[in-house]
């Protein structure tokens, strides 16, 4: 009766189960024993689910949660990459990262993409922070390359890059992750996200913003002398390593 009472008032069953607890009430229930309740036979009978906050006549399944090393396995983590991508000895090995704008640009985001040998940058606007959206566009524009020249991509672990499992099949590239929390061992594109800012603030408009937009701040970026490449720019270090690959 205490219960039905409770949730009369428009009390939830957390918060029922909470109170007793809190209470140190002789009775103890749990939230799902009296979800079970209310929606075995007494509790229907007595149309208890119009008191809940949802008033669903039926429970919805819940949902499992996937377990975060479930979705980034220990033998995808950046400690099992291979040495030479480490070093930069190979072309076609990239890092990747998300470029996030105030709330008033709504879902709108940057996906920013830097070659780890030669520097070089790929920029492009997603309307969606979906990993699905995300990954799709990622291997559209990247599908462009040849195979060796988009080996490997290494992220972060953001739930953006969750459907990592398709580039594989995709596209034929491996995708390596950071640890938790460790943006720093992704340094090229946390880099390349920095001078990004300087054209893509982040109040900047950017879901107004053109594939032309994108390929000019790409453009300025990729056309810029760099020391590391022995002030070269990205785009002269590009090309010489495309022209390797034929």
């Amino acid at each position: 009766k205490h219960v039905i009472k409770q949730l009369e008032i428009g009390w939830s069953p957390e918060q029922i189960a909470g109170r007793l607890q809190h209470d140190g009430q002789s009775l103890r229930v749990s939230h799902e024993t009296i979800y079970a309740y209310v929606y075995g036979p007494d509790g229907q009978s007595s149309e208890l689910a119009r008191y809940l906050p949802h008033r669903r006549k039926k429970r919805q399944p819940r949902r499992r949660r996937t377990p975060r090393g479930l979705v980034f396995p220990p033998n995808r983590s950046i400690h099992e990459r291979p040495d030479y991508v480490k070093t930069r000895e190979t072309f076609g090995e990239w890092e990747g990262d998300l470029m996030i704008f105030e709330r008033a640009q709504g879902k709108a985001n940057v996906a920013s993409l830097v070659e780890r040998k030669t520097r070089f940058a790929v920029l492009f606007r997603n309307n969606d922070r979906s990993t699905t959206h995300l990954m799709n566009r990622l291997m559209d524009v990247m599908e462009h390359l040849p195979q060796p020249a988009r080996k490997s991509i290494t992220f972060d672990r953001g739930i953006e890059f969750r459907n990592w499992r398709k580039l594989k099949p995709g596209i034929g590239t491996e995708a390596w992750f950071c640890d938790p929390q460790a943006p720093w061992q992704k340094g090229s594109v946390e880099n390349l996200n920095k001078r990004a800012r300087r054209y893509l603030p982040r109040n900047a408009p950017v879901a107004a913003l053109s594939n032309r937009d994108m390929k000019s701040i790409c453009d300025r970026l990729n056309g810029t002398p760099r020391k590391c490449l022995g002030w070269r720019t990205p785009t002269e270090a590009f090309r010489e390593e495309l022209m390797k690959l034929r």
